[in-house]
């Protein structure tokens, strides 16, 4: 991989710009807490700043005597109080009317009598005829009754304007009450309780008729009559006072507990429960916001400082043992947004208790295995959980935990045959980090219960992470372009489209194929490639001769050769032309960008010697030279050593059924021919493929193509067919 100076220059900018959102996601220039839930400090921890931390206790109580003392809500309905008024004086005016005491209603008149002091007599009929004689005489006239009218209005306004009340509020204010009044909805009144109990609004109503009622005899009878009558008329709506309690208990501000600086938070030696913790973070974030610029810059230029050491050391084992992360600016800036939202939502997820953090770190290991390599996913797993650590503070055995169950995974999942894998993933993990749990727990010293419940924890979290990478697998093939053996397994089912329609067309080319698969296969296990994608890419590689068929050696039956009728030249076009046709195929079929590279690749650049040869045969004295690069395939190059596999295997199966006699000394001569041949031409230049894995490939293909041949023992009756 050679990239031009700007190329790598944009590489190693997009680097840096992730660096700084690493910077900005982990807060960077804060530092982190020293201190996290279980652990026994050595010493007292005591407050560096002066701070305040919520009393909640204390919040609670003044908010509950803030309900207490709200005023509570009372619908007040004014109408019986003018009903009774009127009424009294209707029957004042009836009293007042009548000729004599002979003719008077006794029993209105008797409601109309004071009570009497205990020892009192009953007074004579004399005497009551001379009391409603002065009654009468009182209150006649239209101007004493329009007087009395007058005194009644002032008498009875505030219980009209307050209302009346039999008991007190026992579950807010007791001395205030809030008064709405029918048909002024919206207003309410702040009214004593004092002025609307019923007994002390009587002893005032009473007061009032003997101030404003002229004759003192009058108003005592007045009163004798409206005292047994007064009506309750305040009425508790709950839902309002219950509204006005909250609405008080709102209104009261956060209490708080001040602490001095040097006030001690924690005890030495005792494990931090979960109030400790909480107060540790409050005395932090105010710590933390008082610190001056100069520390924060500091802190922040050493953290980027370390994260581009992480990105260096990265980026020198990718650029030496996994170019296509670098060699494809897509693909690097796939990696680096997955690492941007992987510590993301490791930040998010962080917790000292449930250390929910390993999921995502999980998931990216296991993303980055998949797509590439899993030395690859082991190094950039590291890498991130160091990050974390610093960005949280995390102490060793923390780093331990997290990055325990993710190797775990990482080292399990070297292929995904099965849609079962990942959960087997899952639970191979989840017992790494149950047992990484409980060592480094008991290491530390923390209390067993405690171990236990983190170790089951990082171990429930290690079966989620594999359950979700089950579902995330197709996006993650999607977005990084690679083929999973489970997908490649379904790729390669003999009923897809575009096989079944090769079987149909250009048999002979499918036959073919099937046994270069079976040759390459071997041949890629062999060095330790990947021997489906060959078996599925080999599959494919010929589907372009499905267009023109009968230009194709395989394909012709009837012994007639249709190049005969062309010159070389023509034919190699033909010949040629079934990489492109069959690229475009598979880019109609959607097939994966993999396969797509096994068609364009696995004849490289390499020359159509028959034909070449023909058209050099052919030249006369006076023409041209021929043009080499006319009789070669477009390319390019093998990029992988499946794609060189499958074009060593393509050209030793075609070759091999020329053999007269294949016999395992012919087969051995030509597949080192061939091979000879295609590192000679510079096939091989861009694969990385050793002489050590060319030998290893030959020596598996001559095996194979011996096991095809191998010679059979002719019986004695076997006539030859």
């Amino acid at each position: 991989m050679n990239l031009q100076r700007g190329a790598v220059l944009v590489r190693l900018a997009l680097c840096l710009l992730t660096a700084i959102a690493l910077l900005a996601i982990t807060r960077g220039w804060e530092p982190p807490r020293d201190y996290r839930l279980g652990m026994a400090p050595k010493r007292d921890l005591t407050a560096r700043v002066e701070f305040k931390q919520p009393d909640r206790a204390a919040t609670r109580e003044a908010r509950a005597t803030a309900r207490r003392f709200a005023e509570a809500v009372y619908d007040h309905d004014p109408m019986e109080l003018l009903q009774l008024k009127s009424t009294l004086l209707n029957e004042v005016t009836e009293l007042a009317g009548a000729e004599s005491y002979e003719t008077v209603d006794r029993n209105m008149w008797a409601l109309y009598t004071p009570p009497r002091a205990e020892g009192t007599p009953a007074p004579t009929a004399e005497e009551e005829a001379k009391q409603f004689e002065r009654f009468k005489a009182a209150l006649g006239g239209e101007e004493a009754q329009n007087a009395l009218q007058a005194a009644l209005d002032e008498a009875f306004a505030p219980l009209v304007r307050q209302g009346l009340l039999d008991t007190q509020p026992t579950e807010a204010n007791s001395e205030r009450i809030a008064v709405r009044t029918s048909g002024k909805e919206g207003f309410e009144t702040i009214v004593p309780v004092r002025e609307v109990l019923v007994e002390n609004a009587r002893n005032d109503l009473k007061n009032a008729l003997d101030q404003k009622v002229a004759n003192l005899e009058v108003a005592q009878r007045l009163f004798a009559w409206v005292r047994p009558q007064l009506p309750i008329t305040l009425k508790l709506n709950r839902e309002a006072t219950r509204e006005s309690q909250d609405r008080r208990a709102e209104e009261v501000e956060e209490q708080y507990k001040i602490y001095d600086r040097g006030a001690r938070l924690a005890e030495a030696g005792k494990p931090l429960g979960e109030t400790a913790i909480e107060l540790l973070d409050i005395e932090h974030e105010a710590w933390v916001t008082r610190r001056g610029w100069g520390s924060r810059i500091n802190r922040a230029f050493a953290t980027l400082g370390l994260y581009l050491a992480m990105f260096t050391l990265c980026g020198f084992y990718v650029c030496r043992f996994d170019k296509r992360i670098v060699a494809q600016l897509p693909r690097l800036l796939t990696v680096l947004t997955l690492v941007l939202l992987t510590i993301g939502a490791m930040m998010l997820t962080r917790s000292q208790e449930w250390r929910a953090e390993v999921i995502p770190l999980m998931l990216f290991g296991m993303t980055i295995a998949i797509a590439y390599r899993q030395e690859t996913a082991l190094l950039m797993s590291a890498a991130l959980t160091l990050v974390s650590a610093v960005a949280s503070n995390h102490e060793l055995s923390v780093a331990v935990l997290m990055l325990a169950p993710t190797a775990g995974a990482i080292i399990v999942l070297d292929s995904v045959r099965t849609r079962s894998k990942l959960l087997l993933v899952g639970f191979v993990a989840a017992l790494v980090a149950f047992l990484t749990t409980v060592g480094v727990g008991v290491l530390d010293g923390a209390p067993y219960d405690l171990i236990f419940k983190q170790a089951l924890m990082m171990a429930l979290w290690s079966v989620i992470a594999g359950s979700l990478m089950t579902c995330l697998l197709p996006l993650v093939e999607r977005v990084f372009g690679v083929q999973t053996d489970l997908s490649l397994i379904e790729l390669g089912d003999p009923a897809h489209p575009l096989l079944q329609e090769l079987i149909r067309r250009a048999p002979g080319s499918y036959n073919h194929s099937i046994t270069v698969a079976s040759l390459a296969e071997a041949a890629a296990e062999s060095i330790g490639a990947r021997g489906l994608l060959v078996r599925v890419g080999a599959y494919f590689h010929d589907i372009g001769k499905m267009l023109k068929p009968g230009y194709f050696i395989e394909n012709q039956s009837s012994g007639q050769n249709q190049h005969d009728t062309l010159v070389p030249a023509m034919s190699t076009l033909v010949i040629i032309a079934h990489v492109k046709d069959g690229a475009d195929l598979a880019r109609q079929n959607h097939l994966p960008e993999c396969i797509i590279d096994f068609i364009q690749q696995h004849h490289g650049t390499t020359l159509v010697e028959y034909f070449y040869r023909q058209a050099a045969a052919k030249k006369g004295e006076g023409d041209s030279e021929i043009d080499e690069s006319s009789f070669r395939y477009p390319g390019p190059k093998p990029q992988t050593k499946e794609a060189a596999v499958l074009m060593i295997a393509d050209a030793v199966e075609s070759a091999s059924r020329t053999l007269v006699e294949p016999t395992p000394a012919r087969i051995e001569s030509l597949v080192e021919d061939l091979t000879r041949k295609r590192l000679d031409d510079g096939q091989f230049e861009e694969c990385n493929l050793t002489l050590e894995e060319l030998r290893k490939i030959g020596d598996s293909l001559v095996k194979s193509l011996t096991a095809v041949y191998h010679g059979r023992v002719k019986y004695p009756d076997q006539v030859t067919a």
